[in-house]
């Protein structure tokens, strides 16, 4: 068992020195006609964010864009408001530590800058007195990929055999993501989503039979503690578990990821399809559909000509998008030449469908991180579930009320 504690602290340790290695990074160029910018979009990612969004709004305003991306965007922030010095704006995945920055006045009000109404009010909600994020880019989660050679039924099937399930944990400053996801997503299948936002805006206490249950119910699915495949999956990267050096899958034949997926090399090569979540996770309720969405938000911390210049080109429906929106001022023929995106378009805007954030991204910075943890320990020793739950359920209650999110669902 020393062994995997050991890869698990490891992991945990570089998680840490990557956000120290890249934090404090100043903003020496912020001078006139220059907007600051920092986001987790690194590599090709980044440099489709610039070429496709970035170059047309600086050939158009005139105006410089100074972009930083970081893997480990939290502690960049965390240490560039340390000191007083931060970026114009911030591209962040998730809601919540946005809402504790918000609560603590550091987030500046984006009203008249776009219009509200082009989204469903859970992706754009009215906190501290105004507006104070947008959503630039999205995503679908709830999703069960398997090869298109099965049926939906064959995958609900193979679905009980742990071994089937393809896992990767590993994401640098933000490893074990992945494991939260798959808790969040049985607890809201199980549960409803009523009882979920009561969890992710910190209401429901982690020892509740409920969450309880989720964490049991994904030992069951993916065969937690099992020595055999626990090193593969800590150390595999979430982006591309099917190769390099440290491949996680080879065989695996599920894979419970979000839409990004769709296009990679793997699943395009087995023509990969999706199930809702819902089919595959045992005692599911069958009386109603919920899916957990992900999101990455524009914020500003400076309100400068620039940086309102930028918001507005960010929500601008006639931008480049970088994936999926949640913008509804975007036609909805948008995706219609690709039936699946089509339909996870559909899924991600229609009017009536409920949508859940990605409970872990909404919830406060310190409650996020624990659940992080707590997912890779616990595929490492099962056996010691009720510590876990106990330490993340101190880790609520030492958070008030206004650190969290007053909602995390809706289907408007």
């Amino acid at each position: 068992m020393r062994r995997w504690r050991t890869h698990v602290i490891v992991l945990l340790g570089l998680a840490l020195v990557a956000g120290a290695v890249v934090a404090g990074v100043g903003w020496a160029d912020r001078r006139k006609g220059s907007v600051t910018v920092l986001g987790n979009w690194t590599g090709t990612d980044q440099e489709r964010f610039e070429r496709e969004v970035l170059q047309p709004f600086e050939e158009e305003h005139g105006i410089r864009v100074v972009y930083q991306g970081s893997s480990a965007e939290s502690q960049v922030l965390a240490a560039d408001v340390a000191s007083g010095a931060p970026p114009d704006v911030v591209v962040m995945p998730g809601p919540g530590e946005l809402a504790a920055y918000a609560a603590q006045g550091r987030l500046k009000p984006l009203d008249g800058l776009f219009s509200p109404d082009h989204y469903g009010p859970m992706w754009v909600p009215e906190l501290e007195g105004g507006v104070h994020w947008v959503p630039v880019k999205t995503d679908l989660k709830s999703m069960v990929w398997y090869p298109g050679a099965l049926t939906e039924a064959e995958a609900a099937r193979v679905a009980r055999d742990p071994g089937e399930w393809c896992l990767a944990m590993e994401s640098g400053a933000t490893s074990g993501w992945p494991g939260t996801d798959w808790v969040e997503d049985v607890l809201l299948q199980q549960a409803g989503w009523e009882t979920y936002q009561k969890w992710a805006t910190g209401r429901l206490p982690w020892t509740d039979p409920a969450v309880l249950k989720a964490w049991t119910t994904w030992d069951d699915l993916v065969g937690a503690g099992d020595r055999r495949r626990v090193e593969r999956t800590l150390l595999a990267p979430y982006q591309d578990p099917w190769s390099g050096e440290h491949r996680a899958c080879t065989d695996e034949r599920l894979e419970h990821q979000a839409a990004f997926v769709r296009s990679t090399p793997h699943w395009t090569a087995v023509r990969g399809r999706y199930v809702h979540a819902g089919a595959v996770i045992p005692d599911a309720r069958r009386d109603l559909t919920a899916w957990e969405v992900s999101g990455d938000l524009a914020a500003m911390l400076h309100d400068t000509p620039e940086a309102r210049a930028l918001i507005r080109h960010l929500a601008d429906p006639g931008t480049a998008r970088l994936g999926f929106t949640a913008n509804r001022a975007v036609p909805t023929g948008a995706y219609d030449a690709d039936p699946m995106t089509a339909r996870i378009d559909a899924t991600l805007r229609g009017r009536g469908t409920m949508r859940c954030w990605d409970a872990s991204d909404a919830m406060p910075p310190a409650m996020r991180d624990a659940f992080h943890q707590a997912a890779l320990r616990f595929l490492a020793d099962r056996r010691e579930l009720t510590t876990r739950l106990a330490v993340l359920e101190e880790v609520r209650r030492r958070h008030g009320r206004a650190a969290w999110l007053p909602s995390a669902c809706g289907d408007g």
